[in-house]
């Protein structure tokens, strides 16, 4: 098994997304890329910490490579937008990678550049080196399966990131 982190907006979205992708065994929502020690999410909010909303994928190299969980990432948000994700804004809310080696950081830097290719808007999604990553307060994760279903923002929000999934990437979505 492997991991990797990405930031792609509100982590509920970026979660419900991956935990329908095939090859993947764990999403965890958290927080990364800021200087503030054990962040809670209401000092996250306030964008003074510096950390992002992200989540960390654990997936099956055999099933899906990392290529293709980076095209799925870049694929399911909006990677055009700095620093929001819609009515989100906010550095907390960046479009971001954080690879966890320097494998890891090429094929980032790889997939950012195949998406600019293939799209006419040109991506601001960063490469940032990976800091410490804190897990975010368990209500937050499996957050769609849950109280997401009752949360007006999340029923508006997933639903199309799902749809996205479904149909750019069919070939990668849980049966």
């Amino acid at each position: 098994m492997e991991q990797a982190i990405i930031a792609g907006g509100c982590f509920w979205c970026t979660e419900a997304v991956f935990r329908d992708v095939v090859g993947v065994s764990e999403v965890e929502s958290g927080y990364i890329g800021g200087d503030k020690p054990n962040p809670t999410y209401k000092e996250v909010c306030t964008g003074t910490t510096g950390h992002a909303e992200g989540i960390r994928v654990t997936f099956d190299p055999a099933v899906i490579s990392l290529p293709e969980i980076f095209d799925v990432f870049l694929g399911t948000h909006d990677p055009t937008q700095l620093n929001r994700q819609g009515n989100d804004v906010g550095t907390q809310y960046r479009s971001a990678i954080f690879p966890l080696s320097d494998a890891q950081r090429e094929e980032a830097e790889a997939a950012i550049a195949r998406w600019n290719a293939e799209n006419s808007s040109e991506a601001v999604t960063t490469v940032e080196t990976a800091s410490e990553w804190y897990p975010a307060e368990d209500y937050h994760q499996e957050y769609w399966d849950g109280e997401g279903q009752r949360n007006p923002y999340c029923l508006a929000t997933i639903p199309p990131k799902l749809m996205k999934l479904r149909k750019s990437f069919q070939s990668k979505v849980k049966a």
